[in-house]
């Protein structure tokens, strides 16, 4: 019998505003409120809300044989949180269903796995603790910022206790292997890989309603004869996309709801069942090692981190960022830490990128600058005033290792004289119990 995983990933940053030079050291809010709540409220609109309620109808109507995941970043849900709470409620009504499974990822969607390791477990944490905090769930599979895994990262995956993690099915890592598998790290063998089938992903994201596609119109029997006419030994095929493909990267005109109500009816005729990652990963043996020595990703041709690193924009804004990263840690600044969050979203850094033809094209699709130089100038002037805001609770002069010997001090000793004042309130208590006792003595 063979498998089928969709995973959804949900992700909006928190876009800036328009922020000038002359703005540093004056203006220390950095976000476009009105744009954000707008994007965040018309997709929802147009794709988070009736794609719930599709994915609702076809776990009720399977007798919920239809299994699926989502990796919603800890930025995105703040903001339906406070723009569009009714996708919490109609989340949790999945969730009750028992047929949904949450991935952890990086609170901010960021690229600290490639920057920054204790930045990173911070991140990781945050996100399973508001996971747990809304859905009640601990995930126990994880799936990276864009995908983004090496054989490095899988040892600081596996610390973390997570038992799977999800990447792309890279066809330069892969070879003559197909993803349809179940995989272990090369580094341990008991964390286990799921490689996104990128062919069957992207016939559903981005050429489901291409008219010059040859195999158009694509319907869920034609998709799913595919899948069964796979190869016998190829049992799990994985299917990861973002969540904006029902509704928005395919409109609900072009038929997309309709193909994914009816794929669960295909399935079962066809014996394919629905499958969550933990599922999957208790369900199946790995058949081998997933051995990745520089860090691929999902997107672009490339499969890379070039999206993001790709150049010299890139990997200014990003060093600078991450430098003071130890700082930021050692801040109680509620402000501070938040702006640290927003701004370490990969988004910031996708919109630097340089790439031409049809990568450069999906880059500026998606950017609200209008060149990549206008997103680095404005993003390193708001990254400029958050440094120095930063340098103004720890001053550059002290080197890190000194501050934060100095803060244990402070910290020691904060808890040393709330030890002898609770002391102190102790005797007093005491000493008022006596008197009253002598006082109620008889003469």
């Amino acid at each position: 019998m063979k498998t089928i995983c969709f995973y959804f990933q949900i992700h909006q940053p928190f876009r800036l505003k328009r922020y000038r030079f002359f703005d540093i050291g004056r203006d220390h809010y950095y976000y476009d409120d009105f744009n954000n709540e707008e994007i965040i409220k018309e997709i929802a609109r147009k794709s988070y809300i009736p794609a719930n309620n599709a994915i609702l109808e076809m776990i009720k109507s399977s007798e919920k044989q239809f299994k699926v995941a989502f990796s919603i970043s800890g930025v995105a849900l703040e903001q339906l949180e406070i723009y569009v709470p009714e996708f919490i409620d109609s989340m949790k009504e999945l969730v009750a269903t028992g047929c949904v499974e949450f991935l952890a990822e990086t609170y901010s969607h960021s690229l600290s796995s490639l920057k920054d390791p204790e930045e990173f477990e911070r991140q990781v944490k945050m996100h399973s603790d508001k996971i747990k905090a809304l859905f009640g769930q601990t995930p126990t599979v994880f799936r990276n910022t864009e995908l983004i895994y090496s054989d490095d990262l899988s040892e600081q995956i596996s610390y973390m206790g997570f038992k799977g993690v999800i990447t792309e099915g890279a066809k330069h890592i892969l070879g003559w292997k197909s993803p349809n598998y179940v995989y272990e790290s090369a580094t341990n063998p008991n964390l286990k890989i799921l490689l996104k089938n990128y062919k069957f992903s992207d016939d559903i994201c981005f050429n489901f309603s291409k008219y010059n596609w040859s195999e158009y119109p694509l319907t869920a029997d034609k998709f799913i004869n595919w899948i069964s006419t796979l190869p016998e030994s190829e049992r799990v095929v994985n299917l990861f996309m973002n969540y904006e493909v029902l509704g928005s990267m395919q409109p609900a005109g072009t038929g997309i709801f309709d193909f994914f109500k009816a794929l669960p009816r295909f399935a079962k005729e066809k014996s394919i069942n629905f499958m969550t990652p933990s599922q999957i990963i208790d369900n199946y043996q790995s058949v081998g090692v997933f051995s990745v020595t520089h860090p691929i990703s999902w997107a672009d041709e490339e499969r890379d981190t070039s999206a993001w690193l790709g150049n010299t924009l890139q990997k200014e804004a990003c060093d600078r960022l991450y430098s003071i990263g130890e700082r930021v840690r050692l801040c109680k600044d509620r402000r501070i830490l938040q702006d640290w969050d927003y701004l370490q979203s990969s988004d910031h850094f996708y919109y630097m990128s340089t790439k031409r033809k049809s990568d450069g094209a999906m880059h500026q699709l998606f950017s609200p600058y209008d060149s990549p130089y206008e997103a680095f100038t404005n993003y390193m002037n708001v990254l400029s005033d958050f440094i120095i805001r930063v340098q103004q609770q720890y001053p550059s002069s002290i080197e890190n290792e000194e501050l934060n010997a100095l803060l244990t001090t402070i910290q020691n000793q904060g808890e040393a004289i709330q030890k002898l004042e609770d002391k102190i309130t102790r005797m007093k208590d005491a000493s008022k119990i006596k008197e009253k006792e002598k006082e109620a003595k008889p003469a």
